[in-house]
């Protein structure tokens, strides 16, 4: 994978633009309130000013039926000279109609912090096309305005790798975890789970590659396109990757895997980051790695936080990572952001 340009470091006092690129319920009326929360917390935790796009808050509805309007949108943030940073309202699941309408060269003219997970995948992939480091990490809606409070695991997160310019160095499993909320529930009615940490699922030593992924579905709907990555820019990654099959369907999963496959992406890797997988989805893995993909000695390294749970971390593309199967961890060797 080429090397990225690195976005400025954000501060106190920088403003944030917050758009809605995929889904459009921030503007809904019954989201409302949950973005109402999510701004005034990036407002009060990290001391910036948070303002919507223009069409940000225009409902799922307008932003459905125009694509372009969310592209006039993601070009107004990147050239507006005020905005420091975007970090998107949420996900969805058709940001690929957005990009017939979007100018990569104000992408590459203006890095700038960019972070968003789930369908927010597929921009990463605009953003390393433009030659620039995007941030999958949390949206606004979830889980920056989860109910009750912000955890503090996300909260370090955020700080340490858009706010600071140190080494992101080892990055630490959550202590517990919760499922992603849309409700508005009182602190008791949140269930957490003890964490039982990283695993290794296969492999050995220690490998480092620079760090490119997400969501599996999403980029699976975007190959063939000019902005999906060709296998080469694959060459020596690490892959996160979060394998999501839809009603339980192990099958959904190896489908996704399997498109992945036929473009490339498995080809040149030197490891793999991934989420909580239960039985049937590591069998599922291991199964398809060995016999499909013919990389049965490639490391791959379970539950990491950067998938649809919360809390997560903040994954900086195109940064160096290392995979230590001896000791079952993870690290970023790069700040996330810079001077």
């Amino acid at each position: 994978m080429q090397e990225l340009i690195v976005p400025k470091v954000l501060k106190r006092g920088d403003t944030i633009a917050l758009i809605s690129v995929s889904g459009g319920r921030a503007g809904d009326e019954d989201m409302r309130d949950r973005y109402e929360t999510g701004k005034k917390r990036l407002e009060e935790i990290w001391g910036v000013k948070a303002v919507p796009t223009p069409n940000a808050l225009a409902g799922s509805d307008f932003l459905y039926e125009h694509p372009e309007k969310r592209a006039e949108d993601f070009t107004w943030a990147l050239k507006n000279k005020e905005i420091n940073g975007i970090i998107c309202m949420m996900g969805g699941d058709d940001s690929y109609r957005v990009f017939p309408y979007i100018d990569l060269e104000a992408v590459a003219n203006n890095p700038k912090v960019f972070m968003g997970y789930s369908d927010i995948t597929s921009w990463m992939a605009v953003f390393a096309k433009a030659g620039v480091r995007a941030y999958y990490g949390p949206n606004l809606l979830t889980p920056i305005a989860q109910p009750i409070s912000l955890d503090e695991y996300t909260k370090a997160a955020i700080t340490k790798c858009l706010f600071t310019t140190e080494m992101l160095g080892e990055i630490p499993s959550c202590d517990k975890y919760t499922n992603i909320e849309w409700r508005d529930v009182s602190e008791d009615e949140i269930v957490w789970t003890l964490n039982a940490g990283y695993r290794i699922i296969q492999g050995e030593g220690v490998v480092r590659g620079r760090i490119f992924g997400g969501c599996a579905g999403p980029l699976q709907q975007i190959i063939g396109i000019d902005f999906f990555p060709t296998s080469d820019f694959f060459r020596d990654c690490i892959l996160a990757l979060e394998v999501h099959s839809p009603y339980g369907s192990t099958l959904a999963g190896l489908h996704q895997l399997r498109s992945l496959d036929a473009a490339g992406v498995f080809k040149y890797l030197t490891g793999i980051v991934t989420g909580q997988m239960d039985e049937a989805e590591e069998r599922m893995l291991t199964r398809f790695l060995k016999y499909e993909a013919r990389r049965e000695d490639i490391p791959v390294l379970a539950n990491v936080d950067f998938v649809h749970r919360t809390p997560m971390t903040v994954l900086p593309m195109g940064a160096m990572a290392e995979i230590d199967c001896r000791n079952a961890t993870f690290k970023i060797l790069e700040a996330g952001v810079t001077d």
